[in-house]
């Protein structure tokens, strides 16, 4: 019975602590809110990134200065360790712009495409040729060789606008896009057309990368503009014969040296320990760059500015990394995690930011059932920085590789709304990001690098790691 009555002290103790914690914590949060408000650098830091670099596709002279201007904008805030982190990374480039057309018996009509990453280039004049609609990877699979060969297969399944969240609606057709042209080239079609992932009805074609085989001789492949799409899907009802040209000068050159970026301010108690906050530094060759993923890249950055602008000292090194290469080759995370395993670094948290930089809403855990009660645990904390969407998701594509390594991963959540207005397109720019949003993101992410690093996580096991 003492002992009941020992264990039940220790839990008032506990809840006494933690809810006289809690206002400590509502305090110093507010002081990062007012610093990235007031006097945060995120925006003007997300202003030289797009206009005095502009788009920074892998491998290109643009990516280089990029790493450069990570590298200066580190050094100029006190950081305890800066490193330029050497990887290879895909080297594709898109050559002269694409030129595309219908031709139908009311004639020549232009319409808006642009390259798939990782595309071949088209012959010498282009192609033309009849073109075949189809709704599904699976479709295209289960229809005869005959009917695909010599065929521009169009794909043209439309994201579904009924889903709230637009990530949603955009996983479930990208398909399309990554390896649609994989599919139709197994079964000897030309070219692929594929309509772009957005929800809008607009002219702006979305680009992205595409999925090749060596066992498997590729095709050009484009994305087209929803209301292209749209035009070729109604002048195809109107006569299935017309014909679709294409024009393309895309190619892929060896890999190419590049950086990942990295600055960090060392922990004052488990300096050993790691907690890792990126988005990644690389972009398509179209627009700036500024949703995706500038706005994450800044955002990681201006966490360690926040911190040294309150006067907190982390427990745990943060890290904050530019990582190269997430859009067409993912190389530079890699590189990364690979480095982390080399030297016995020990990370136990990720957050990243690949989402844009609009209002936040949240956070993504990829993590056990003991992991999203800890997050849960800081919810009334978070809901009074409108905080409320927390729930298991996915952390991201560059902070990935460090789950088999323990590491806890988070995923920044922001408003899903307009990020497929001007994901891979040339609108992403400079001025479609919202200064107080894209600071406000700066600082929820600050608000939860500092929760994890001061309270401790559940350790995210994989199931083989205990054996």
């Amino acid at each position: 019975m003492k002992i009941c009555y020992w264990v039940i002290g220790l839990l008032l103790v506990s809840m006494v602590t933690t809810k006289a914690q809690m206002p400590e914590d509502s305090l110093m949060i507010r002081r990062m809110y007012d610093a990235a408000l007031t006097s945060g650098k995120s925006y003007e830091n997300l202003w030289v990134l797009c206009k005095g670099v502009g788009h920074r596709l892998s491998g290109s002279e643009n990516a280089k200065k990029a790493v450069e201007w990570a590298y200066a904008t580190f050094q100029t805030m006190g950081l305890d360790r800066i490193e330029k982190q050497p990887c290879m990374v895909t080297h594709w480039e898109r050559g002269r712009p694409e030129r595309a057309w219908i031709k139908s018996r009311s004639g020549k009509r232009m319409v808006p495409v642009l390259a798939l990453g990782s595309s071949p280039a088209t012959p010498r004049g282009g192609i033309t040729a009849n073109v075949l609609e189809v709704f599904s990877i699976q479709e295209v699979q289960n229809l005869p060789e005959e009917k695909v060969k010599g065929k521009v297969i169009f794909y043209n399944r439309p994201m579904d606008p009924t889903f709230l969240n637009t990530f949603q609606a955009y996983g479930g057709c990208v398909d399309q896009r990554s390896v649609g042209a994989l599919e139709a080239a197994k079964k000897g079609a030309v070219a692929v057309v594929v309509r772009s992932m957005t929800v809008n009805h607009d002219d702006w074609p979305h680009t992205g990368n595409m999925r090749t085989d060596d066992a498997v001789a590729m095709i050009p492949a484009c994305a087209i503009s929803t209301n292209g799409a749209d035009l070729l899907h109604q002048l195809l009802s109107e006569e299935p014969s017309l014909e679709f040209h294409l024009e393309m000068d895309c190619r892929t050159f060896p890999d190419a040296p590049s950086h990942n970026v990295i600055g960090e301010l060392k922990g004052t108690g488990r300096p050993e320990e790691i907690i890792v906050v990126g988005g990644h530094l690389d972009s398509w060759d179209v627009g700036e760059g500024a949703h995706d993923d500038g706005a994450g890249v800044v955002q990681a950055i201006e966490v360690l500015n926040i911190f040294k602008a309150v006067g907190y000292k982390p427990r745990h090194t943060i890290r904050a990394v530019a990582f190269m290469n997430e859009e067409n080759g993912m190389k530079g995370a890699l590189q990364y995690a690979a480095e982390a395993l080399r030297k016995g670094e020990v990370h136990i948290a990720g957050l990243e930011s690949d989402a844009g930089g609009f209002t936040p809403r949240g956070f993504n855990v990829d993590g056990s059932d003991e992991c999203l009660h800890q997050l849960l645990s800081w919810e009334n904390l978070l809901d009074d920085f409108l905080l409320r969407q927390l729930q298991k998701g996915y952390g991201g594509v560059d902070i990935s590789p460090l789950k088999k390594q323990g590491a806890v991963l988070f995923g920044f959540a922001p408003d899903t709304q307009r990020y497929f207005d001007y994901h891979h397109t040339e609108a992403d720019v400079f001025e479609a990001v919202n200064k107080r949003e894209l600071e406000l993101g700066a600082a929820s992410m600050a608000a939860l690098i500092y929760l994890i690093d001061k309270y401790d996580l559940p350790l995210n096991r994989q199931p083989n790691q205990d054996k």
